[in-house]
């Protein structure tokens, strides 16, 4: 009896749990779960792989050369500019990061009496690039024109002259431009200062000069500004030629480059020969200014004064 009373109430509870659908209804689908993956054990003896970057996945070689390029790369900086135009000091393979925009023109200006021989781009599709010259005979100078059709671009230049080679790695900006860039040249003046033990130290008298007699000298220049160890010791002209006499000490320093100043205040990098320790400059001038390093520069002006020194020492 107690045996059929379990099993009436169990059929009872069964019968409860039945919809009322009836038995055609179909049970109702089970919610889909995702099953965690499991976590893959390491092998032993195997290496476990990781994702890499982009960077990672560089070949070895491209990664050097990238990482050269940039080191070499010479930004454009706050106290190389004068006025609009930046002053780089070259150095043998150097790459110079040149700033350009749509409807600007940038000018690279070469050194004077530099003889340019080709100029090749990697995009000359969408760079605009030329080249003129300015001055004559031996102030003659040469600049490469540069100009991009459109923001966002990015292309290197070669310029080959009979001095030496120049790299540039052009970036064009919406609306950043640099108007003008030109260099200094320390290695020039470090070789011809460079001197053999054999060598005669230079006199201190003003150097001979053929045809022209020492009472055309004119020696009304004054100094001022600085006081560094390469401070000259006093300038002089012929009446064609401007005479820069520094001390010996220069033979072993870092040869300071020569500006001109015009009546406006606008300095222009001169060219000038080194002869010794005399810098030659092959015309006369007002005012000039000797400037050396790019954080902390050191500046010495020259003016020239009035004065009758040549007047009395002719009469």
């Amino acid at each position: 009896m107690k045996r059929l009373y379990r099993t009436l109430i169990l059929h009872t509870c069964l019968a409860a749990a039945v919809p009322a659908a009836g038995l055609g209804a179909k049970p109702a689908p089970l919610a889909a779960t995702t099953q965690p993956r499991p976590a893959t054990k390491p092998v032993p003896g195997r290496a476990v792989r990781h994702r890499s970057s982009p960077r990672e996945r560089m070949p070895a070689a491209e990664r050097v050369v990238r990482a050269a390029n940039l080191a070499a790369t010479r930004e454009p900086q706050v106290a190389g500019y004068i006025d609009a135009g930046q002053i780089f000091p070259f150095a043998e393979g150097a790459l110079y990061a040149v700033y350009a925009a749509p409807e600007r023109v940038t000018d690279v200006a070469l050194q004077p009496g530099e003889t340019l021989i080709s100029v090749a781009a990697g995009d000359t599709a969408r760079w605009l690039i030329g080249d003129t010259t300015s001055g004559d005979k031996e102030a003659r100078r040469t600049h490469i024109l540069i100009k991009p059709v459109a923001a966002g671009l990015a292309t290197n230049v070669v310029i080959a002259t009979d001095r030496r080679t120049y790299h540039l790695a052009l970036t064009s900006t919406a609306a950043t431009a640099m108007t003008a860039l030109a260099w200094t040249y320390p290695e020039d003046a470090l070789i011809a200062v460079k001197r053999t033990p054999d060598q005669p130290v230079v006199s201190s008298s003003p150097p001979p000069v053929p045809g022209i007699a020492p009472d055309r000298l004119e020696f009304g220049y004054s100094l001022s500004g600085a006081r560094p160890a390469w401070r000259p010791l006093r300038v002089f002209d012929d009446g064609r030629q401007t005479y820069i006499e520094f001390p010996p000490g220069l033979a072993v320093g870092e040869a300071p480059p020569l500006f001109l100043v015009d009546p406006n205040g606008v300095a222009q990098l001169v060219n000038y020969r080194l002869i010794g320790r005399y810098y030659v400059v092959d015309r006369l001038f007002d005012r000039a200014e000797l400037r050396l390093g790019l954080k902390h520069q050191i500046v010495v002006r020259i003016t020239r004064v009035a004065s009758n020194t040549r007047a009395k020492q002719s009469s």
